[in-house]
């Protein structure tokens, strides 16, 4: 005979497990039901557990307001997080950022209905650190961009503002300050963080889950920094839909 199902949300996921937080009580570990059950952080889920077991099962995923994916190295849909509200892209000067891969993001965030913002960090390093000209485009786009130093405390009250209330996930390349800038965000070091690598000058992955952080003020999902991104294979006629500035006026283009 089984317990009384309960229903919490994904808080953080390690693969086949999974860190669940029911809607009152402390946060539960539990293993998923199946190979063909897709969970991430940020769904929402029903988990049981037998009589006798100390152990909860994820048995069923809710409804999905959307997911934020990924195409893998196959070209086969990935999901990342789940029912976000926003999706903060982090760069910075140093190490060099992508702007292609900003452009993925931004079109990744817009195809799965997720609203996307910029977050440029470690602006106390000097003007000539890097090359952030790619910004400016983003800008006249009308896009959020909050700039930011985690280290050094800047920025962060206006970027809460535009956190407040919502769900943000942030995502970027390794090396450009995610988790430091979600430990400052906190208010507490509730992430590893790590340095540059001096010989590369690229980043270690030092966030090893995708998992989501609950303040008083909003919920901040962090994932493992990546050195590219690609967002799913879509269908021909849904392109512009990653670019709000050509879909915004495609309904009266002849083309």
């Amino acid at each position: 005979m089984n317990e009384p199902a309960l229903t919490g949300c994904v808080i953080e996921s390690y693969g086949r497990r999974v860190i669940v937080a029911p809607a009152s009580g402390e946060p539960l570990p539990c293993k998923l039901r199946g190979r063909k059950l897709d969970v991430v952080a940020g769904d929402e889920v029903r988990i049981e557990r037998h009589d006798g077991s100390d152990d909860w099962t994820v048995v069923e995923r809710l409804p999905r307001r959307n997911v934020l994916s990924r195409s893998d190295s196959r070209g086969v849909a990935e999901s990342i997080a789940a029912n976000l509200d926003q999706l903060g892209i982090v760069v910075a000067p140093r190490p060099a950022s992508d702007p292609f891969i900003v452009d993925r993001y931004v079109a990744g965030a817009c195809y799965a209905g997720i609203a996307p913002l910029l977050i440029v960090n470690k602006c106390d390093l000097p003007a000539d650190a890097g090359d952030l000209s790619f910004v400016r485009p983003f800008e006249a786009l009308d896009l959020p961009v909050h700039h930011v130093s985690a280290k050094a405390g800047l920025g962060l009250d206006a970027l809460i503002e535009s956190l407040r209330g919502k769900r943000t996930m942030l995502a970027g390349q390794s090396g450009v300050g995610k988790s430091s800038l979600l430990n400052a965000l906190a208010g507490d070091a509730v992430r590893a963080t790590g340095r540059l690598s001096d010989r590369s000058g690229e980043g270690r992955h030092t966030t090893v889950s995708s998992a989501i952080l609950r303040l008083p003020w909003g919920e901040l999902a962090d994932s493992p920094g990546v050195r590219d991104y690609a967002p799913p294979v879509v269908a021909p006629t849904d392109v512009q839909i990653g670019y709000p500035e050509i879909h915004a006026r495609a309904q009266g283009c002849r083309f």
